[in-house]
């Protein structure tokens, strides 16, 4: 039986450089790509980072009872959904995949596909470092949304509080301080089965 490595973390803290290097460093890893309406970055891809929707196309997939989980998040630019969509990609029997996502979507996956094939992968960064490195992703960007930024770093103290992290049953932490690292050890737990 396969496994969904899901991997979460506050904002910033590297989800998406370690969820990158994972698939690389783990070809037999495949991506379970999440759908969303949030408008796609400066660099991004259709399909590769997400499948990036309209709202009306996530309520079809809703109406057709398609939606596994979905979250809607009130953003300084108005409402983005994200959700994992039954889009007959995952096949458990077979293969193992890597996503990323939040802790209570994480949770819903659990429900959904049963507690033994989730298996979480928590990244964690000290605060300090975590707006640094999020100061410095915005000011990259054409048209930094600091205010969103700003927004997102408080919403993950409430989301990621320690009380939500131990209902979840979040005991194991990887300590993202250095990236080398600390994807060695993720590697290593799941190529030895100690996740």
């Amino acid at each position: 039986m396969g496994k969904i490595y899901y991997i979460m973390g506050k904002s910033s803290s590297g989800k998406d450089t370690l969820y990158k290097e994972l698939l690389q460093r783990l070809p037999e890893l495949k991506p379970l790509i999440l759908y969303t309406t949030r408008p796609m970055r400066e660099g991004e891809r259709n399909g590769v980072e997400y499948f990036f929707v309209s709202e009306e196309m996530l309520g079809r997939y809703g109406a057709e009872g398609k939606i596994i989980e979905e979250r809607t998040y009130d953003t300084v630019y108005g409402q983005w959904k994200y959700a994992t969509i039954k889009d007959g990609r995952v096949d458990l029997e077979h293969s193992d995949y890597l996503v990323m996502g939040t802790l209570k979507s994480y949770g819903r996956m659990k429900e959904y596909y049963g507690r033994e094939s989730v298996v979480p992968v928590y990244i964690e960064v000290e605060d300090g470092e975590r707006l640094s490195r999020a100061v410095r992703r915005e000011r990259e960007q054409r048209q930094p949304k600091y205010d969103e930024m700003c927004r997102r770093f408080l919403a993950d103290q409430k989301d990621f509080s320690e009380e939500n992290l131990k209902t979840a049953g979040i005991t194991r932490r990887y300590r993202n301080k250095d990236k080398i690292q600390c994807l060695e050890e993720i590697i290593e737990e799941i190529q030895n089965g100690k996740l």
